[in-house]
């Protein structure tokens, strides 16, 4: 599935990129992989157990963080990654083009004002789960699903997006947790929310 050579390329062309615009924290670079990119490849513990779906939407993308790694890590699915920071959407771009990601759509825009549907949508590191489900829920093609990347504080933030969900037909319907592989304990989760048929 994964194209060693590729992420070894995307892991150097990265670090060159992020000393000129800061897409993670310098103290962050070492742990590149396992912060990062591990954390992005997360999401197969979806696909394994639901779908893997044809398109997906990653809104708030960042630096391209989870739509790059899915991208060469799955090249069926057509991504498409979104962010309204331009300088942060010109790298993503440079990923892209430099990793020849045929798969990867990159668009500069506010996700309030971009009306696409797709299969899946995901965010990860972006905001509260009530708010990107006001996001991320009215981009989803019927039946669809939502997969909020989220750290261990997400009980609160589920009572907390209760009403969201309501208002869109949709509900959570699996928590997945999973840890990253460092020293120490960062434990991390998949929020899985359906969309009503």
């Amino acid at each position: 599935m994964q194209d060693k050579a590729l992420f070894k390329e995307y892991t150097d062309i990265f670090l060159e990129e992020n000393h000129k615009l800061n897409l993670i924290s310098k103290n962050d670079e070492k742990y590149l992989w396992e912060k990062h990119i591990y954390d992005s490849l997360a999401m197969g513990l979806f696909f394994e157990k639901y779908i893997t779906p044809k398109t997906m939407l990653d809104f708030g993308t960042g630096g391209g963080f989870p739509s790059v790694p899915l991208a060469i890590a799955y090249p069926q699915i057509k991504i498409t990654a979104l962010d309204s920071i331009a300088k942060k959407v010109r790298s993503v771009e440079f990923f892209k083009e430099k990793l020849n990601l045929k798969n990867l759509d990159v668009v500069c825009a506010r996700v309030e004002n971009y009306d696409s549907k797709f299969e899946v949508v995901t965010s990860r590191a972006v905001s509260s789960l009530k708010n990107i489900c006001e996001y991320a829920l009215p981009r989803l093609e019927k039946g669809g699903y939502f997969v909020a990347y989220k750290s261990r504080k997400s009980p609160q933030e589920i009572s907390e997006a209760l009403s969201v969900l309501k208002k869109h037909r949709a509900k959570i319907i699996d928590v997945i947790d999973y840890k990253l592989p460092l020293e120490e304990e960062h434990s991390r989760n998949l929020i899985i929310i359906k969309q009503e048929q």
